[in-house]
Order: C-alpha cells, then structure tokens, then sequence
C-alpha cells in the first residue's frame, strides 16, 4: 500500500527541548507516528541531531530546519512508495541526505519519517509494531536495566560514573522484574531522605545522588537491595554505565568527584576491584571509544565473567560493531536508534550482534519522549535486554508499561522471558 502523506512537526521532550513529529497517513487513513528523543551523553560517530542553532528561538535548540527538511525534501520522494517497504524508504532518505552522517537533513528528520513509516505499515496490517517487525515467531521478554543513581551528564557530573543501574536478575518472569524494580526503587528513596543524601531526580528518573565518592554509591545500592528485602547478586544484581569517553582527556581518565586521574591500567584495576567487591555483572562504556587498548585490556581481564557493552564505541553503526567483533574489544553492544538514523540500520546493528554471538540492549536516551517504539523493538527481534531509564518520570514509565501490555498480548507459549543468562557474556 502507498504513502499518502507525510507531516512533521516540532514537539518536545523529556528535558523539555524541542524534537522532531512525523506523521504517515495511508491510502486507506491508517496512520503511524513517529517521536525522536535526544541524547546528553552522545558519541562522536552518531547521526547528526539537526537543531537551528538561531539563539532567536528557543535559545538554538528549535528543529524546524529538521522539520522543513521532513516536508520539503523528504516527503516529495517518500510519498507514494510502498509503506511495506521499509529498505527501500529508508534507503532513498539516505541518498537523498548524501552524507555519511545525515547531516545534510538530519538524523532526527530521517529518523522520525522511518519510525512512522514502520508504525504505519503495522496499522495497515492491523497488528502490533512488534509483531509487524518481527514476523510471528516467538518472542523473548527483556530483562530490564533500571537506572538507580543518575550521575555524569544526566545529573550535573555529582557523580563521574553516568548510571548506576540494577538488574532484577532473580525475576521469573517480566511482571516480576518490574515488581522487584519498583521494590528497589522506592527503598532507595526512603534510604536518601533518612541519610539526607536526597538532592533531586536525574534527567533519566533516577536519584540525583550526594556522595564523595563512587564507592559510596555503590555501597549504597546494595544497601537499598537489602532494605528492600533481596539478596544482592542473588536477587538483583548491579551495572554501571561509565560513559568513559567523557571522563578521558586523551591520557588520563578524570574523576573530579575524588579529584583523582586514572591511567588506563589504573582504570582497569579499579573496575576489577569493584567486581570483585560488588555484584556488577555489567560494564557499558568503561574505556573511551578512543582508546581500544583500554577496551581490548577489560576484555581479557574480564570479558568471560561481565557484560561489556560498548556505547560510544560503536554508535549502533554496523561498520564500527565488525570492526570490534574483529578486534574482540566488548560482547555486548547498546542499540539506540537515533545513533543512526534509520529503522533499516538499527536492525542491522542488531543482528550482526546477535550473529557475533554478542548481546543486543536496547536502549532509550536522556532526552525522551512518550514513543514506546523501543519496546516494540526490543521484543520484535528477541534482543533481550532494554534500558530505559529509571523506574519514574512517564516518558520511562510509558515503556515499561507498553511491555507489560505486549506480554499480554502473547501467549505463555509465544512469550519467555530472557532472564538471569541473558546477561552473561557467551
């Protein structure tokens, strides 16, 4: 079925900046939507964000070039092609872009007439997004990675470690998860009101954290997995996105928090500390994406015992995920969308992880909106891990909710959840 219509608009996110709309409108009136969220902590290779940078208008960050770029140049070719098509769409926006980038039109117009077209075409079919993008087979529920203490860009750098996150390892089923999550959550809370370490919410919906040093938010979280009434590492378990790539200066890795700077061996010897004291079966980022020797030493320390997702490394980019599949340096790599621009390349990214026998985790970003696009495609390709966020603030809490919808959705037979496996290393 052909393309009608296509309609942008500027809209807003989480932090409150303004983001790209897109509207597909079908021959036969179904009609899907597309909403682009934005990242803080963002890598070098990503798909250009197109903001209008006139400090006339919401002080630079307005999208209408995006949005013109949507109506004036993307739709004109984009209307009348077959909305089950997604390939070829998303193909031609890219050679209408011309730049290895997007950043001619921009990742957030390319992105959001692509996600539209694929919510339209599931409405066309009159069937979920998931099951549209996934084909009917049987699908695996995602073990959640939830935001606990928000530090780094997401909460003014009171912390240098970006997230620290908990994993509801000992769930059974996604239900579960959530419960345990909320359990943990919330007895977080309790714990920083009584310590008075409370100082506000991260852009991501966790706690903003008042420590002095990393070690004593770690400590904290297994102490809130405690007041919660589960065992750490048992129950649930601990990860850490270090977002390294903003703390390294080219030599030297600084933690202002403890006024300190770490050579990469140094680095290296602390997270194996911490692993070796705390229940952390998840490492995101922990060396700059410009330094593989740092990458490459954490694999083969330890590669074979934790998760290790590579962000900024490889912008969910097929080319830089062979290149680290070649060279060994992770076993996991973070899915994200607008990294890239395009449905088409997201699910590339993601199955060559998944034929490199590495793990997929799908991901939201700081700046979010309502969309529970991810949720959808965190279950389409049986990815089995998403991270969303925090367990507060709806823009996060729309997506855990749109998966507890999907569950039901399934059958018990057609739906398994990934459990305490899915996040060790393979």
């Amino acid at each position: 079925m052909k393309i009608k219509r296509v309609e942008a608009f500027q809209i807003y996110d989480s932090r409150g900046k303004p983001t790209v709309e897109c509207t597909v409108t079908m021959e036969n009136g179904a009609v899907g939507s597309g909403f682009v969220p934005s990242g803080a902590s963002t890598g070098r290779t990503e798909a250009l964000e197109l903001r209008d940078r006139d400090p006339r208008r919401l002080r630079g960050d307005a999208v209408f070039s995006a949005v013109r770029n949507i109506e004036g140049e993307i739709a004109p070719v984009v209307e009348g092609m077959d909305v089950f098509d997604q390939e070829a769409v998303d193909d031609t926006m890219c050679d209408l872009d011309g730049t290895v980038n997007k950043s001619r039109l921009g990742g957030n117009a390319i992105l959001a007439v692509s996600m539209a077209v694929a919510k339209a075409a599931a409405a066309v079919d009159r069937v979920p997004l998931f099951h549209y993008l996934g084909g009917g087979r049987e699908y695996l529920m995602p073990m959640p990675q939830i935001q606990l203490f928000g530090g780094g860009a997401h909460s003014a750098w009171r912390t240098d470690i970006q997230d620290f996150l908990v994993i509801p390892v000992g769930a059974e089923d996604f239900p579960q998860s959530l419960e345990i999550t909320h359990n943990v959550y919330h007895a977080a809370g309790d714990w920083m009101r009584e310590h008075k370490k409370y100082f506000g919410v991260a852009d991501e919906g966790g706690y903003w954290p008042e420590f002095d040093s990393h070690t004593q938010v770690l400590d904290a979280v297994m102490k809130c997995i405690e007041l919660a009434g589960y065992t750490p590492g048992k129950d649930v378990a601990i990860a850490l996105d270090v977002a390294a790539s903003e703390l390294y200066d080219g030599a030297l890795y600084r933690f202002s928090l403890e006024d300190r700077a770490l050579s990469r061996d140094e680095l290296l010897g602390l997270f194996m500390a911490w692993c070796a004291n705390y229940p952390i079966v998840s490492l995101e980022d922990p060396f700059s994406d410009q330094d593989p020797d740092g990458w490459a030493s954490i694999r083969s320390e330890l590669g074979d015992r934790i998760q290790l997702i590579g962000d900024d490394l490889f912008t969910t980019n097929i080319h830089l995920i062979e290149k680290g599949v070649e060279r060994n340096l992770a076993n996991a790599v973070l899915i994200k969308p607008n990294q890239i621009g395009t449905l088409t390349e997201t699910l590339a990214a993601i199955r060559l992880t998944q034929a490199s026998s590495w793990r997929p985790v799908v991901s939201a970003r700081s700046g979010e909106t309502e969309d529970t696009f991810i949720s959808h495609l965190a279950v389409a390709t049986n990815a089995g891990q998403i991270k969303v966020g925090s367990f507060a603030r709806s823009e996060r809490m729309a997506k855990w909710n749109e998966l507890l919808r999907i569950e039901r959705c399934l059958s018990k037979k057609n739906a398994v959840f990934a459990g305490r496996k899915i996040v060790e290393p393979r």
